[in-house]
């Protein structure tokens, strides 16, 4: 494990350097809803600091506007509402992301058709798009979903540090499997058991306590800790508190009626092999750079992944105050 430890720091700055939107949801959402008289209700909502002017737009083949926009900003982004006219309905027509500037990203899609029947989809900003189909299938929504999972976990910087840490602390690859598995078995039970509505979010006090675990990660990686018997509870207590902020984005991007154990499965799976990805990532650079010197590289990345974590603490804290 000394290996990931020499790209500590490398990982550290990449994260540093995008820490103003460690957590929101990675895709924007595009809400559809249709009405008996062909007119459409569109609601186009970024999570993401930049507005939705200077990101993709939605493009609806064979619909026409009905009257001006309206751009509502809200904390971190903005939405736009307006009204479409689609002569024929919803189903059978192409929606496409154009024009995306630099940072412009994909779009979880949720259409409503007057018959009450409600689909979900990722569309990618640099695809060819999504046709509206006339009923949803189990592939597409354990596709989206996953892809939905992976793109968070991408995203979310504040629980990739919070990994990063983890592989840093444990010097044993067993002992690093266990670990990582107990983090994924305690954020998997919160999660499913937030949607479900077993148990209730907290929202924003939850994504403070995230900021939190990494801070203290952060400080036990400085302090030059080799945690044994212990690593493996800390790590599914974590996990419990991380997978109610998964819950709460899952929540923000909604669940398919009729296929939400579905959903919630392939989201899950998703998470988990972004959150592999990321942990092979760390491993195999740590093979790259093997050469390289590592004197107080492990305490640099410990002050770096607890800088970021302070900041975000402070930001979240302000946000609730």
């Amino acid at each position: 494990m000394r290996i990931a430890i020499r790209v500590g720091l490398l990982l550290a700055g990449a994260l540093w350097a995008q820490s103003v939107t460690a957590h929101p949801l990675a895709p924007s959402l595009l809400s559809l809803e249709e009405h008996a008289d062909g007119r459409v209700a569109a609601r186009w909502r970024t999570p993401l600091l930049r507005p939705p002017a200077d990101r993709a737009r939605p493009v609806l083949a064979g619909c026409e506007p009905a009257g001006a926009a309206r751009v509502e900003e809200r904390s971190g982004g903005a939405e736009l509402h307006w009204t479409a006219i689609c002569s024929g309905g919803l189903a059978g027509r192409r929606l496409a992301l154009r024009g995306a500037a630099p940072g412009g990203g994909d779009a979880l899609v949720r259409v409503r058709l007057a018959d009450g029947r409600r689909f979900q989809q990722v569309v990618r900003a640099a695809g060819v798009g999504w046709v509206v189909p006339e009923r949803p299938s189990a592939l597409g929504v354990a596709g989206s979903y996953s892809a939905l999972g992976v793109r968070h976990i991408a995203a979310g910087l504040d629980h990739l540090a919070f990994v990063l840490a983890l592989v840093l602390l444990v010097r044993s690859r067993r002992q690093l499997l266990w670990t990582v598995t107990a983090f994924s078995a305690g954020h998997s039970l919160t999660l499913a058991a937030a949607v479900l509505g077993w148990i209730r979010s907290p929202g924003g006090w939850v994504e403070l306590a995230i900021a939190a675990s990494v801070l203290a990660l952060a400080v036990e990686l400085a302090r030059g800790g080799r945690p044994r018997g212990v690593a493996v509870p800390a790590a599914a207590g974590f996990g419990l508190l991380h997978g109610l902020g998964f819950a709460g984005a899952l929540a923000g991007a909604g669940l398919p009626q009729g296929e939400i154990p579905l959903a919630l499965l392939a989201f899950n799976v998703g998470i988990e092999l972004g959150q592999l990805a990321f942990v092979a990532l760390v491993l195999a650079a740590g093979q790259l750079l093997r050469g390289l010197p590592q004197p107080g590289l492990r305490r640099a990345t410990a002050y770096g992944i607890g800088a970021l974590a302070g900041l975000w603490f402070w930001q979240r804290l302000a946000a609730l105050v």
